[in-house]
Parts: structure tokens; sequence; C-alpha cells
């Protein structure tokens, strides 16, 4: 078989449709041989530490180097902070696929907090990224918040994993569950933080890709659950800073659903505080969409109407990729421009898509 290696890790080649046939899903499995974790978690108290929260602890503060963290098999419930001391974190799963890691918490915004009041949406996340260079590989994420257990609870926003540093990236990751699954931000809305998944999968219903980072997603899932509502929900809701030219770009993806044809839309403007420069850009291209996205795929959000934002689309195919006025398409020399070296390069020359 032939090798290929990701962010300092071997594994087995993994095809282009593998993470394309469902939720399940998994590519070719992980080699924990082909590299050395400095310390193992494991849940029946085989490796070093039980939890993910103390192997996290146990880097280095202000390391300059790779700290790698190997999970075996299992679920790991509760909260996990890699703080802006903890840089070069990396956290790789030792299953054979995904699925057999799953770092989860089930907090939602509203859930009651006991320090008092509630979590709100960024305090939900199960796990919070703020250590630059962070890197997780072959493992799950997901936030557990059942919505149909808590009625009591309106706000219902669950954020699976929340980035907020620099220069983060995720292999063969799966990101579960529903409203806000995935909020990928940045310190301030003026502060660029780039953040690279590849072969993923995330899913959810509201605006479960959301946030201001500069995101790339190369080749990877992106579901949208049956919410059983009108609309059945968005995929994105950038609100990437006027003065940052790069927001969400989707390249060689497939978007998909169980849902009913033309009830998603590819996303909304989300202005955080009413902020008038959070001028949302969300670029999807060469990608396959599935009929759940509709001729008008892109919505207002509330007052903030989306003709205004920064979205386009660009050689995509399927059922719900129809050019039509309102969906705006990129010009080639346009699509020259946004790729995913110019997203990720910035001044330093990150380039974890070489790798």
């Amino acid at each position: 078989m032939r090798r290929r290696t990701f962010l300092g890790i071997t594994t087995g080649a993994v095809a282009a449709t593998s993470t394309l046939a469902g939720r399940g899903a998994s590519a070719s499995p992980a080699r924990p041989g082909s590299f050395a974790p400095h310390v193992v978690v494991a849940a029946d108290g085989s490796g070093d530490f039980a939890g993910i929260q103390e192997a996290v602890n146990a880097a280095p503060a202000g390391n300059a180097s790779a700290f790698v963290i190997g999970v075996r098999p299992g679920t790991y419930a509760g909260r996990v902070v890699i703080g802006a001391d903890r840089p070069l974190v990396t956290i790789a799963g030792l299953g054979r696929r995904p699925q057999d890691v799953v770092i989860a918490d089930d907090r939602a915004n509203g859930t009651p907090n006991p320090a008092g009041g509630t979590w709100g949406t960024t305090g939900s996340a199960s796990v919070t990224v703020d250590g630059s260079g962070f890197r997780a590989h072959n493992l799950t994420f997901a936030n557990l918040f059942d919505e149909a257990a808590h009625p009591e609870i309106t706000n219902r926003q669950a954020v699976a994993v929340l980035t907020r540093a620099d220069r983060v990236a995720f292999s063969r990751v799966r990101f579960l569950g529903n409203q806000d699954t995935l909020y990928v931000n940045s310190p301030a809305a003026t502060t660029v933080a780039r953040a690279y998944f590849r072969d993923c999968h995330v899913e959810g219903d509201v605006d479960f890709i959301f946030g201001r980072a500069t995101a790339v997603f190369d080749r990877c899932r992106v579901h949208s659950l049956h919410r059983g509502t009108t609309p059945n929900g968005y995929v994105t809701a950038p609100s990437t800073d006027i003065s940052n030219p790069h927001g969400f770009l989707f390249t060689r993806c497939a978007l998909t659903s169980d849902t009913a044809p033309a009830t998603v839309f590819l996303g909304r403007p989300w202005h955080p505080s009413q902020d008038p420069d959070a001028i949302g850009q969300t670029v999807i291209r060469d990608s396959r969409i599935e009929a759940h996205i509709g001729s008008t795929p892109w919505s207002d959000f509330g007052t903030w109407p989306w003709r205004e934002a920064r979205f386009a689309e660009y050689r995509n195919f399927g059922p719900g990729a129809s050019v039509t006025p309102d969906r705006p398409q990129l010009t080639p020399a346009e699509a020259a421009t946004q790729t995913v070296p110019a997203f990720l390069r910035g001044t330093d020359g990150w380039s974890p898509d070489r790798h």
C-alpha cells in the first residue's frame, strides 16, 4: 500500500471518496506504531493517564516542539481545554478508525453553569483549542447534548470543538453535534487564525460551521442532519472580518444530507454583536452538492442580507449544484486566488496540505 505522511504522522493511503460513505465511514487505519507518543491515555488505566485533560496538562508550558498524546480506543467524557500556554500539542487516536476514540461532553449554551448563569455558546465547547500548532488525527470530537431530553433549555447551541489558535490542523477527524458543531474562531476580530481540515467529517444542523477564522476544508464530508423544521438548517455562518481576505474555503468536499430536497442553506452571514465589519466569506468549489441544497442556497441573517456577504461557488457538481442568479460564481481569474495555498500560507509559509 502506498504510504503518505500527514502532520508528521504516517498513515495508510486514503481513497478520495473515503469520507463520503456515511457517518460511520473511515479511511484507511492509522498506524500508531509509526510514531511515538510522549504519553498514552487509556480509559482502562493501562496508559500514563486515564483522561485527556490530564495528558494535556502534562505538556510542557511554552513547548517548542511537538508533544504527542496517543489515545487508546474508548470514550473520554469531560471538557478539554488546550490553553494558549500549551502550543504544539498533538492528539492522535490509536484505534483503527476515527470512531474508535471519542472525546465528548454534553453541555449547551443554556445548560446551567455551577459557577452561576449558563455556559453560553463559547463555554459549551467539548474541546477548546487556544494553543497554537495544535493537531488532531484519527478520532472523534462530539457534543452529546440531547435537545429532545431538555425541552426546558431553549439556547441549544452546543459546540463540539472551538478553535481560537493559529496553525491548527485536523486529519481524519469526525466532528459531531447539532447546532453550532464546529466553531472556528480567532482571539480578536482582526486577528487571523488559520485552521486546516483534511479527510474529515463534520455534521450538524444549524450554523454548524461558524466563526471568523480562516478555515480550509479539503476533501471533507459536510453532512446536514434532518432537523424536522423549515428550513432544515444552515451549513455555514461565517463572521470573517472585512480586513481578512480569507474566510471559509471548501474544496473537493461532499455536501450531503438525508433530509428533503432544497431544505438546507449553504450559509448565512453572522454579524456577532451586530458588527458591521463582519463580512463573512464562504467559498465552495470543486465539490459535490446533493439535493438538500436548493436553487437559492444563501440566506439573510436577521436584517443582514446575504448579498452583502462574500459567498461564492466554482465548478461544483451534483443534484444540488445548479447555477442560478442567486448563486454567485467565481470567474476563472477569481478562482485562481481562492485556493488552499492562498488561504493558508500567510507570511510564514504554513503548508499543512503538503505534508
